[in-house]
């Protein structure tokens, strides 16, 4: 039953819908276990344009990601929780990523580079960014209090979704939602 809703849902969205005109409703039913803390917002929330630093340390903003369905992840190399979620991250990065959608992980606060590496090979990632945000400047204008926190852009880059915690971002309701997305645009 569960299949032949999302089934229904896919095809709906890909033939009617666009990114501003995403069935909130449609999405919201296709959230189970962990998806549950995922909350749609009725109104698309601009994000923040604060600079980050990519990998090399130099900077960039949310903006190098418009044009897809971005799932942004922040987290720490301290964090139990984070450590956990991220290798579920990569493997959502790397069934789903590509033109349309992109997983991208921010590390916030003090997360020495090498540390965000040694932490990326104890779990197990290789297809996720090294990106961090060392004076928070990101995390606090969009409001991340405790981590994980994960936000969904869509294509304009507006956040449409978050949730605090961490998930299972691999599992079927997860990519059901992501594909849905990516069918909405």
């Amino acid at each position: 039953m569960r299949w032949t809703f999302a089934a229904v849902l896919y095809t709906a969205l890909t033939l009617g819908a666009n990114a501003a005109d995403v069935d909130i409703a449609a999405l919201e039913a296709l959230r189970e276990g962990h998806m549950k803390k995922l909350v749609f917002h009725e109104t698309p929330v601009a994000a923040s344009d604060a600079a980050f630093e990519d990998a090399g340390g130099a900077p960039m903003t949310l903006a190098a990601y418009e044009g897809k369905y971005t799932l942004v992840n922040f987290w720490a190399t301290w964090c139990a929780p984070c450590r956990k979620e991220m290798p579920s991250l990569d493997r959502l990065q790397a069934e789903l990523g590509g033109d349309a959608f992109e997983v991208v992980t921010i590390a916030t606060g003090r997360n020495a580079p090498a540390g965000i590496t040694r932490f990326f090979d104890e779990v197990g990632v290789t297809n996720l960014p090294k990106h961090r945000d060392p004076k928070q400047a990101l995390a606090r204008d969009m409001a991340v209090l405790g981590l994980p926190i994960t936000v969904i852009l869509n294509p304009e880059g507006e956040e449409i979704a978050r949730l605090r915690g961490d998930a299972e971002w691999d599992s079927d309701s997860a990519k059901a939602i992501i594909r849905a997305l990516i069918a909405a645009d």
